[in-house]
């Protein structure tokens, strides 16, 4: 931490006159004094014992309100908790609203939020839990275990409530609050996630007076009703979302009085800016970005291990619940084939070194390595490793031959070109394409690499071949799994379901459906895996790599922020509030920004009619007596 050391005032030393001192030296001497006692006076404050008594209270000035702005990499994609999937829109749900179970910040052990307690019955068909009753809406009113149950039971009847977060609750039979602080869920099956239910609550009597929520975007009105850290208080697509502090938050109420969550499209600019120092902290950076850092005064840079997978997602045709298809995927890309050879053409090994200069793991199992009882590598003869000659024989066996322009074709003449959707905002998307781009052209298959602001009107209407994909994952794996089950897949071909890929596959779901019910954590981490074996296997999912969490933040700003997990975690996008709600402001830090505070414009004022006023006094001096300072002494 850099702190600003604070000046007192002190007694100057004087000494006695020289007895020879000339009366105009004399003057000048006690015009200077004078002057430079204003100096003083201006520019330090009054020491401890000369300062004056407070005033009362009820004048007191109020403490300067200390704010942070946060540069982040995506724009909301809808403040609605229902509606919302991107990380920096469930990053912000979690600081407004809270959860009935949070994970501890150490080691992502369950731990009491909204609930304060909770048991299930012996044949765990029924869960009861206790709700707290020190948690109140920013309205004023209490939260109670009505806003739960009206919550879940909107999500088990709507299905625009359930577009973000309904595997949660697709099991549950029954929900209802017999009093204020009791909740109970009975279940159609037993659920082996009901102690990690991400779902946010909302207060029943500010969502009931909503219409539609599959169009209900939580963006019109503030400030937003919620029990979290912090209230948001402002808006503008694409641009920011302004939050207060929430001073009644049952935990405490944060450090920071204000954030401020600016969008930054390009990711050079976001780094300027916290250089600049407008803003305090930073995201995603690139390693050429946080090599830049690391030398900055005032600037620390975080690298840990990440929570989220980069991988490749290749469009396995998409369809709706009832197997209507849509969307224009290239049909080659149906053929298992076609997709192991793609894998067999990718170097991971090179993406670490070349594209995140060591800042990466590379990708095996679904689930990262931070997950350690959850994480699966295949075994030596299951694995696919990069070999461009292996890749080019899968092709020439399954019949795509080179024609005379070197271009592989299917038995129908289609040239195999695909197209990858990319996020523009992403750099490490457009290297990787670049790579591909190589790769790939050598077995004779072309790639065109579409860049898009937003990728996901295309994605939702599966017009893509492959995409660049990546999800943060939670301690409890289930939602990340349930993603590529057949029932998250859209009812129609225009909504937008909870699928992440339209995949479909009868023994990934009967895997799910096995590991749902499992209460036994070992068995329940094998069925995991077997999981993650079986989406490697059918090919629609190639994990590329494991990215760091590397990003960064003023210390003239933040003084200290809790990491997640505390020994060597990531600060944003964690599964909590633990980084915004603990974070500390800098000590010396006065002004708005949280960055220190010099003297006002006015002193310096002062302190600039000072200083002229010495140099005049001297000038007249010296033109009086026309004699040189040894003269005078």
């Amino acid at each position: 931490m850099d702190t600003q050391g604070t000046t007192t005032g002190s007694t100057p030393h004087t000494p006695p006159p020289h007895p020879a001192r000339p009366r105009a030296a004399r003057r000048l001497a006690a015009a200077g004094a004078a002057v430079f006692a204003l100096l003083a006076t201006a520019a330090t404050p009054l020491p401890p014992a000369a300062a004056p008594p407070e005033a009362p209270a009820k004048v007191r000035a109020a403490a300067p309100e200390r704010s942070l702005t946060i540069a982040v990499a995506q724009s909301v994609d809808s403040l609605s908790p229902f509606l919302a999937t991107r990380l920096v829109s469930t990053t912000i749900h979690r600081l407004v609203y809270e959860y009935l179970t949070n994970y501890d910040a150490k080691d992502a052990r369950t731990i009491p939020a909204l609930a304060t307690a909770w048991k299930s019955s012996p044949d765990k068909l029924t869960w009861t839990y206790t709700v707290r009753d020190d948690s109140t809406w920013t309205d004023g009113r209490r939260a109670t275990a009505e806003d739960a149950a009206w919550t879940f039971n909107k999500m088990m009847t709507d299905e625009g409530a359930a577009s973000a977060n309904g595997s949660f609750t697709a099991n549950f039979k029954k929900v209802t609050a017999p009093d204020p602080r009791t909740l109970v869920v009975e279940l159609k099956k037993p659920q082996a996630t009901m102690t990690a239910l991400d779902v946010p609550i909302v207060p029943k009597h500010v969502w009931e007076k909503v219409g539609d929520l599959s169009k209900f975007n939580n963006d019109k009105a503030f400030p937003v009703v919620g029990n979290g850290p912090y209230v948001i208080t402002g808006y503008k697509p694409d641009q920011y979302v302004k939050l207060k502090a929430n001073k009644s938050f049952w935990r405490g109420a944060p450090k920071f009085d204000e954030l401020t969550m600016k969008y930054y499209k390009d990711g050079d600019a976001a780094v300027a800016a916290l250089r600049r120092g407008e803003v305090g902290f930073v995201q995603g950076l690139t390693p050429a970005q946080a090599a830049s850092l690391k030398s900055e005064p005032d600037i620390k840079v975080n690298d840990a291990p990440g929570r989220r997978f980069f991988a490749l997602a290749t469009n396995p045709g998409a369809r709706d619940r009832t197997g209507r298809k849509f969307g224009d995927g290239h049909p080659a890309l149906l053929d298992p084939a076609v997709r192991r050879a793609l894998f067999q053409a990718v170097d991971r090994r090179a993406i670490v070194d070349k594209v995140f200069r060591g800042h990466a793991v590379e990708g095996q199992g679904y689930l990262p390595p931070r997950f350690a009882d959850y994480h699966w590598k295949p075994p030596a003869g299951q694995r696919i490793d990069y070999d461009p000659a292996a890749a080019a024989r899968t092709l020439d066996d399954a019949g795509y031959r080179k024609n005379a322009d070197g271009k592989r074709v299917g038995k129908d003449g289609r040239p195999l070109d695909f197209r990858i959707l990319c996020h523009a905002t992403d750099p490490n998307d457009k290297a990787v394409g670049k790579y591909l781009t190589e790769w790939w052209g050598e077995l004779g298959i072309g790639l065109k690499v579409e860049c898009l602001d937003s990728v996901s009107d295309r994605w939702l209407a599966g017009e893509y071949d492959l995409a660049f994909d990546g999800y943060s994952v939670n301690p409890d794996p289930d939602y990340v799994l349930s993603i590529h089950t057949c029932a998250a897949l859209p009812a129609t071909p225009d909504a937008s379901g909870q699928t992440d890929n339209f995949i479909c596959d009868k023994q990934f779901d009967d895997l799910y459906g096995r590991q749902t019910v499992e209460y036994d954590k070992a068995r329940r981490a094998d069925l995991v895996k077997r999981m993650q074996s079986r989406l490697y296997d059918t090919g629609y999912m190639n994990v590329l790599v494991y990215p760091n969490a590397v990003e960064a933040y003023r210390t003239d700003q933040i003084a200290s922020i809790t990491t997640m997990p505390a020994a060597g975690g990531n600060i944003w996008g964690q599964d909590g509030y633990w980084s915004w709600w603990s974070a500390e402001p800098a000590a010396a830090s006065g002004d708005a920004s949280g960055r220190g505070s010099g003297p006002s414009p006015a002193v310096w004022i002062v302190v600039g009619a000072a200083v002229l006023m010495v140099f005049a006094i001297v000038f007249v001096v010296v033109r009086r007596r026309g004699t040189t300072a040894e003269d005078r002494e």
